[in-house]
Formats: C-alpha cells, sequence, structure tokens
C-alpha cells in the first residue's frame, strides 16, 4: 500500500482554502473599510489588493506550519 494522497483531495483542498480565506478575509476587510453591501462585500483598490496580500500570506504561513486548514481536514498534505 502506498501512503500516497489521492490528486483530488489536494485540489479540493486548494480550492476550498481560497474559499474560505476569500470569504472571511474579504468580509473583514471589507467590515473595517465600510465596502460591506447588502449582499455582502465589495472590495476594489486598496482593499482588494490586501485581500490578495492576506490570501497569499495565507499560503505561504500555513505551508510553513505543516499544511493549511482544509489540508488538515482532508488529510491531503504531501
Amino acid at each position: 500500500m502506498s501512503d500516497r494522497v489521492p490528486t483530488w483531495r489536494i485540489v479540493l483542498a486548494a480550492i476550498l482554502d481560497f474559499i474560505t480565506v476569500f470569504v472571511l478575509g474579504g468580509w473583514v476587510i471589507a467590515r473595517f473599510t465600510g465596502n460591506l453591501t447588502e449582499s455582502g462585500f465589495q472590495l476594489s483598490g486598496m482593499p482588494a489588493l490586501i485581500l490578495f496580500a492576506v490570501i497569499i500570506a495565507y499560503f505561504v504561513l500555513a505551508r510553513r506550519m505543516g499544511g493549511t486548514l482544509w489540508q488538515r481536514i482532508l488529510r491531503a498534505r504531501r
């Protein structure tokens, strides 16, 4: 038997991580910058760049710490 992680788990973890960080990070940034709307949030300009930086930082730091949230939940770490 191999301890190889199925590719679908890795891809699913990456998608779920991105969605999670985008929604939570976007909402928090929108809350602090006054960009909340009735249907969620709308970011443009500097707040959007901050969200982009937060997403990148999440993946970089999580990789250094042994895996992202969804990689740990789905056991999709290599």
